[in-house]
């Protein structure tokens, strides 16, 4: 039996529960109910992320019409045992529960950018996250690692090449 993701399922404003769920390998990846929550209280923290980045680096113009703000683009959500196998995930990765996303950027600028606002955004709300992993592939590709359990977090920040 094939089960399939409501593509329109919203978790947040700007994120779906199928963008959270992509991927490239043909495997079932398909979350339970304690993994969606997972995905809402982290997709929260990119509404946040969005938000933010959007205001102080991407104003919207003052002229009628205005332009558009710029998303965050998701690389990887949740991802079933199989996927993270598939993919070359670590053993226990928080992207099988549903609390992690890996998020493209356009460089190292925007790298730093978006962890800073994380870190901000914790600091302010005082509340914690499990990971912020600025990655960078051999090939020179950056993403930004981030991670939010329910509890238990350990704020653990890292610059990683793989």
């Amino acid at each position: 039996m094939e089960v399939t993701v409501n593509k329109q399922a919203r978790l947040s404003e700007h994120f779906t529960l199928a963008e959270m769920c992509k991927t490239k390998v043909n495997l079932e990846n398909v979350p339970n109910e304690a993994q969606v929550e997972n995905l809402k209280r982290l997709c929260g923290w990119l509404e946040e992320l969005r938000r933010r980045y959007n205001k102080r680096y991407n104003p919207l113009p003052t002229s009628p019409g205005g332009g558009d703000e710029e998303p965050i683009i998701i690389n990887s959500g949740y991802r079933s045992e199989a996927v993270n196998k598939a993919v070359g995930g670590v053993k226990g990765s928080n992207h099988l529960t549903g609390c992690a996303a890996d998020i493209r950027v356009a460089g190292i600028e925007q790298l730093v950018r978006y962890a800073t606002i994380l870190l901000d955004i914790s600091d302010e709300s005082c509340e914690d996250f499990d990971e912020l992993l600025l990655e960078r592939s051999p090939r020179g590709t950056y993403w930004l690692h981030f991670a939010v359990r329910p509890s238990e977090n350990r704020r653990k920040v890292r610059l990683i090449q793989t």
